[in-house]
């Protein structure tokens, strides 16, 4: 395991994050667990790593501020002298609300998180992994979401418009770094139960709206998480600039 790749989720403390972290721990790769708040948790994360026999730590700091994404990274560096994937999950939703109601506050907050924050921390892994910096190559897959198909009129319009720039992102990414031996591919994940759903006012959301889903049900973290890992492996080697689908078929 000492020599397994590395991988850093950001936002890998809860849901799908967390499910990710397990995951991909499971199929040899070493975590690094960035959380902002929630230590606890992505200790949590950590030790259950640990006890099926891998190698995790929690990396504190905000991957949406600039000096807190320098200090993921060093921590990262100086623990493990590599990386080889990066999966870009942290995000925040506000609560339901019209676009003429909507604050600038809020949505200049919206799209420093889901997408400047992202933009930033992808740069940093293309410093590492690309063979044009010296590195070795590797994998990038982001977090997008369905609501960049939907719009989410009447309640995250915001949301959807900063995850439809995710999606724009990392196509351009992907055709920007193919020849530097890095893969960038995104997930759109549908109605999962998360606790995104509470931080939007509704923790019930995902089962009051499965009966939109052509599935008729809301999908669980563990779902997503086998996608973006298949995307990090080697089995999608030949897969960049995908934005696939986790949505029940909505």
């Amino acid at each position: 395991m000492a020599d397994g790749p590395v991988l850093l989720v950001t936002g890998g403390s809860r849901g799908i994050g967390a499910a990710v972290c397990i995951l991909a721990a499971r199929q040899g790769w070493r975590v690094a667990v960035n959380f902002v708040r929630n230590g606890e948790a992505a200790q949590s994360v950590v030790d259950r790593i640990k006890a099926m026999g891998g190698e995790a730590l929690a990396v504190q700091g905000d991957a949406s501020e600039e000096e807190d994404i320098a200090a993921i990274y060093d921590v990262v560096d100086n623990a493990f002298g590599r990386l080889d994937g990066l999966v870009n999950n942290a995000g925040i939703i506000g609560m339901p609300v019209r676009v003429d109601e909507m604050s600038r506050e809020r949505i200049e907050r919206i799209f420093k998180v889901n997408v400047l924050g992202p933009m930033r921390v992808a740069a940093e892994a293309v410093k590492r992994m690309s063979t044009r910096h010296g590195g070795e190559g590797g994998v990038i897959v982001n977090l997008s979401s369905a609501a960049a198909m939907l719009g989410s009129p009447g309640e995250f319009v915001d949301y959807a418009a900063s995850k439809g720039a995710i999606d724009v992102f990392t196509l351009g990414l992907a055709k920007e770094v193919a020849e530097e031996g890095i893969r960038v591919n995104a997930v759109r994940p549908g109605l999962i139960h998360t606790d995104i759903q509470a931080d939007a006012g509704n923790p019930n959301r995902a089962h009051d709206l499965a009966h939109a889903v052509p599935m008729k049900r809301a999908g669980e973290p563990e779902e997503v998480a086998s996608t973006i890992v298949f995307l990090l492996s080697n089995e999608a080697s030949y897969v960049t600039g995908a934005v696939l689908n986790v949505t029940g078929g909505r």
